[in-house]
């Protein structure tokens, strides 16, 4: 079975660790290391004892599972040595003697090769066994019957211990999984055709059928740079500064505040340059009454349309900010611990900081464990005087 390549940026990946060549020094019965020391009793000094840990690294060696986890600093992820993604380049990585050490510098756990749990942990082995399953090129994924029938264990079972250590459902794995090999693919300017059926999917129907809520823009577009769509905006004065609506025929996919409208306009043309870009007030004097609203501290009537691009995690983090009410707040962890990652507080402060969409996905919400506000995108100042009018002071 070929796994594709992993997607990092979705921090939603697990599959069986695959046996690869273990890579060792020349002299093996030598140089061989345990646990920071040289077989013949010499310990290793840090550097030695790193650059012995890359080497495990490079070659997936199982051995040292267990011994250290890799940091990557561009990913924001930690991973056991033996993870069967793609390897980081050597300047990115950091080790760490234990997971917890890498949680305190910030780091969350890949959730491909799943560095908290144990080598031998049943729940584990079920659910790489299952991920090795929903891996496989097929044109239909397996329902949760099909799945369990195959495993050996009830539906009921694999939902459960699949989410428990996944943190979504195998379902919204398969799919965030095809996701990542098409957005890769695409960027890598492969044929549209071509990529989607690397990615899995039996026709092209069913990648432009789900192509508003995963990629944002459907698969051309994406791998054009949005060269060929159309966005309308329109700028509007709030009691928070200049706020820029833009959209395209699908829904928001910019709401931003500044202090000048041509920096506002500057800056939707650095995130969407190969699109046509047209003022259109009256097309959305709809959706800018309603945001518009929104500052004001009153209820929407009716949730705004999105086309945004998110990974699997951004969404799950960006649908848990849409269900807090106006005029109350949720702690990062508290957002963290709501979605099944207790220990990512700082990647759920990272989505918010990625929020395209100002108010309409309500980032302002979430402050600090302390009950200090934390940061905001759009400027400290705006998130306390939002959070002031929502609450009616």
């Amino acid at each position: 079975m070929r796994s594709p390549r992993a997607f990092y940026d979705a921090g939603m990946s697990i599959s069986a660790v695959p046996e690869s060549p273990r890579v060792t020094p020349a002299a093996e019965e030598d140089d061989r290391t345990v646990d920071g020391r040289a077989l013949d009793g010499r310990a290793l000094d840090g550097r030695a004892l790193d650059e012995a840990r890359w080497v495990a690294v490079l070659g997936r060696d199982r051995d040292w599972d267990g011994r250290f986890v890799m940091a990557v600093s561009s990913t924001g992820i930690y991973c056991r040595p033996s993870c069967p993604a793609r390897r980081p380049a050597r300047e990115r990585v950091r080790f760490y003697a234990t997971p917890a050490d890498a949680r305190a510098d910030g780091y969350r756990a890949c959730r491909r090769c799943l560095p908290d749990l144990g080598a031998d942990s049943p729940a584990l082995e079920l659910v790489r066994r299952a991920c090795a399953i929903l891996d496989e090129p097929s044109e239909a994924t397996p329902t949760l019957t099909q799945l369990g029938r195959r495993l050996g264990v009830s539906p009921s079972h694999l939902q459960r211990t699949f989410k428990g250590i996944a943190g979504v459902s195998p379902r919204a794995y398969a799919d965030a999984r095809r996701q990542g090999v098409l957005r890769e693919r695409l960027r890598s300017q492969v044929p549209v055709a071509d990529a989607i059926y690397e990615a899995g999917y039996g026709s092209s129907s069913r990648v432009y059928e789900g192509a508003n809520g995963q990629l944002g823009m459907t698969p051309g577009l994406y791998r054009n740079g949005a060269a060929g769509a159309t966005i309308r905006y329109t700028i509007l004065e709030t009691a928070l500064g200049t706020m820029l609506v833009a959209a395209t025929e699908r829904g928001l996919c910019r709401v931003t505040l500044g202090e000048s409208p041509d920096a506002l306009e500057r800056s939707l043309g650095q995130e969407f340059p190969s699109a046509s870009r047209t003022r259109d007030d009256d097309v959305l004097a709809p959706m800018a009454a309603a945001l518009l609203a929104r500052t004001k501290g009153r209820a929407p009537a009716a949730e705004l349309p999105l086309d945004i691009r998110a990974t699997a995690f951004q969404r799950q983090v960006w649908e848990t900010l849409k269900r807090i009410p106006a005029g109350t707040t949720r702690s990062y962890s508290q957002v963290a611990a709501s979605i099944g990652r207790p220990g990512a507080a700082r990647a759920v402060a990272r989505a918010c900081a990625s929020n395209p969409v100002a108010i309409a996905i309500p980032c302002h919400r979430v402050v600090r464990g302390d009950g200090e506000l934390g940061g905001y995108r759009w400027g400290i100042e705006r998130k306390r005087r939002l959070l002031e009018i929502e609450s009616g002071r």
